[in-house]
Order: C-alpha cells, then sequence, then structure tokens
C-alpha cells in the first residue's frame, strides 16, 4: 500500500459519502447538489491528475496503522458536507457565487501549477522561477487551500474553517519551509525567494528576473 492509494480512497468517495449524506438527511435543497458538484469534481480531478502527472511523494509506501490514521486526519474535510447537509441551511446565492468562483480559482492554481513543475521538472530538470511558480513558490498549496475554503464557505459553520487551517499548519507548512530548506542549496535561490512569497504570490519588491531553470541544478523537490 503506497501513500496515494489512501488518498485516492478519500477523493474518489467524497462523492459517495456526500450523496449519502443527502439521501440519510432527505436534504436536496441547492446548497448540497452545488457541494456535491464542486466537491466531486475536484475528487475526479484528483484521480486524473494522478494517473496524468502523479506527485512522486505520494508513492511512499505506507503501513496499515498509519494508512488508517492518515484516511482519519484527511477524513476531516467531511465534516464540511456533513455540517451543511445535516443542519439544513440553506446558503445565500451570493456566498453560492462566492463558493464557486473561490473554488474554480483554486482548482485552475492547484492542478494548473503542478502540472507545470511535473513536466517541466520531467524534461529540463532544476529550479522553477517562471510561470506559476515566478512570484509565489507554493502555488499548488495555495490553490489547494482556496478549495477548501469554498467547501468551508458553503458549510456556513467556523468548524471547517479551523479545519483548513489545522491541515495547513500541521501539513502545507512544514512541507514548505522543507521544500525551501532543500532549495536554498541553489546559489539562484536567495534571488528567487527575494521576489516570491512563500503561500501568497509577492507582487512588489524583489530583484532579478531569474531563469526559468538552473541548467546545472537536481530535480526540485516534490511537493
Amino acid at each position: 500500500m503506497r501513500v496515494k492509494h489512501v488518498i485516492n480512497l478519500h477523493k474518489g468517495t467524497t462523492a459517495i459519502y456526500v450523496a449519502a449524506l443527502m439521501v440519510a438527511y432527505q436534504n436536496f435543497g441547492l446548497g448540497p447538489w452545488v457541494y456535491l458538484a464542486l466537491h466531486s469534481t475536484y475528487g475526479l480531478l484528483w484521480l486524473l491528475k494522478d494517473r496524468l502527472y502523479p506527485d512522486k511523494q505520494w508513492e511512499q509506501p505506507i503501513a496499515l496503522g498509519a494508512a488508517v490514521f492518515t484516511f482519519g486526519f484527511i477524513g476531516l474535510y467531511w465534516v464540511a458536507p456533513f455540517l451543511l447537509i445535516s443542519r439544513g441551511v440553506e446558503p445565500p446565492l451570493p456566498l453560492v457565487a462566492g463558493a464557486i468562483a473561490l473554488n474554480i480559482l483554486g482548482v485552475f492554481l492547484h492542478y494548473a501549477s503542478d502540472a507545470q513543475k511535473y513536466f517541466t521538472l520531467k524534461y529540463q530538470p532544476g529550479l522553477i522561477t517562471e510561470g506559476f511558480f515566478a512570484r509565489c513558490r507554493n502555488t499548488n498549496y495555495l490553490g489547494e487551500i482556496l478549495i477548501y475554503l469554498s467547501f468551508a464557505l458553503l458549510a456556513m459553520h467556523w468548524l471547517p474553517f479551523a479545519i483548513v487551517g489545522l491541515v495547513a499548519a500541521l501539513v502545507f507548512v512544514p512541507n514548505m519551509r522543507k521544500k525551501d530548506e532543500s532549495l536554498s542549496r541553489y546559489p539562484e535561490f536567495a534571488d528567487y525567494r527575494a521576489r516570491s512569497g512563500l503561500l501568497l504570490p509577492r507582487l512588489f519588491g524583489g530583484v532579478g528576473a531569474g531563469a526559468q531553470v538552473s541548467s546545472t541544478a537536481q530535480p526540485q523537490l516534490e511537493d
């Protein structure tokens, strides 16, 4: 068993879980349907990404106990649809529109930046400093956070927001720091770091233009 099998199981069964909640609570309002469409599509895209341009870090083997814990941890994301559907709340249309817009932006940043990273490193390994990573060193994490914030908006409860913050603090931030430490061995990384943000794009300031890929660098750390 590999880490990706646990994650893929969660992503792939989200649609079934949300649909089951709708049936169990007989809640077929606008909010649940929008949530089902957004989160199910996100899970489907994740499975397609794993087939087309997989992330190497999810290829690591995992023990059964750790797999159960991992599934339970990422299962915290299922709190949002449970709160939305079980409470029978109806999100107002402006909030639904905002959640959809935020979700689309997050999906674009997450999957497109992962594609850039995968195919760039596949054919020309090195330090990526252009495109989605020109002003933000972790555009994929930013996109993923926006996606789950859109789900939290639909739930209209503080707990899903707290869960997104918890996952970001315990998983995303340590991974981003670890990536920075790995990339710091490249001489051009200091210039790149000065003109890019760790998570949020640095739109102003910084020095130098940098190069898309260092010709002598080793592959960028997968995140």
